[in-house]
């Protein structure tokens, strides 16, 4: 059974994943996260500053990575996400600008008069879209959406508004029907997601929930949740340590 964990910013699915993981003894993903592989990519720079053909970059990056993961898995495992939120991510960046926040205040259906360059880019975002929904529906069994409860992180890393979220939260879940891919729409506490999601699928529990959810507790506390401006020096370390090509 491969799963795939889905949602938007601030939804709960990295702790929803971990938890799960342990409440199943399923394997997740580990595909590197945008906050990892940005500052390597441009130093410096934070997401609310990219270019669109730099997101782009990021798009393509983000899809391999999770690829190689799922590969890696084989046939039973749970995805933080999957390559849908690459192309969404991309997709309302045409209607909501390349930095959301600058546009939290327009009106529900106003938009931007595009330039050729966000043309370019709507194009270009769109064919990805169609590679990225063959992939997911090559590789994925099944979905949970999870609803939106929590608050966005004021984190300085997500450049995005509400309006931004639903419509992604929308699209997503638009294209799983036009996938015919299964979803089911999970809500409550963490150690309820988890119990609900394994009677819906009917895997069997190799902990008690309430373990599970220390567990991943534990796994998230050890993640490094730092903006991307704050990576730099240890991006270019990890970079200078990787053998030149020969």
């Amino acid at each position: 059974m491969r799963i795939a964990i889905s949602g938007t910013y601030s939804a709960g699915k990295t702790s929803t994943v971990m938890a799960l993981s342990h409440y199943t003894g399923i394997p997740r993903t580990l595909a590197r996260t945008i906050r990892e592989i940005l500052p390597e990519t441009f130093p410096g720079k934070p997401l609310a500053e990219v270019t669109p053909p730099e997101f782009l970059q990021l798009m393509i990056r983000r899809h391999t990575g999770r690829a190689v993961q799922e590969a890696l898995l084989g046939e039973h495992f749970i995805s933080d996400g999957s390559s849908l939120q690459e192309w969404l991510y991309g997709a309302a960046r045409v209607t909501h600008g390349m930095n959301p926040n600058d546009t939290a205040d327009r009106e529900p259906g106003a938009a931007a008069r595009p330039t050729p360059e966000m043309r370019f880019f709507a194009d270009v975002v769109d064919q990805f879209g169609q590679c990225f929904k063959q992939h997911v529906k090559d590789t994925f069994d099944a979905y949970v959406h999870l609803r939106h409860e929590l608050p966005i992180a004021a984190d300085g890393h997500r450049p995005m508004n509400d309006g931004f979220r639903g419509d992604i939260d929308r699209m997503l879940l638009d294209t799983l029907v036009e996938l015919e891919i299964p979803y089911h729409v999970v809500g409550g506490t963490l150690p309820e997601r988890v119990r609900t999601i394994a009677g819906l699928f009917g895997l069997d529990p190799v902990m008690s929930a309430d373990e599970a959810v220390e567990l991943a507790r534990l796994d998230y506390d050890r993640q490094d949740f730092r903006i991307e401006t704050a990576r730099v020096e240890t991006a270019r370390v990890d970079t200078a340590r990787v053998p030149a090509a020969r």
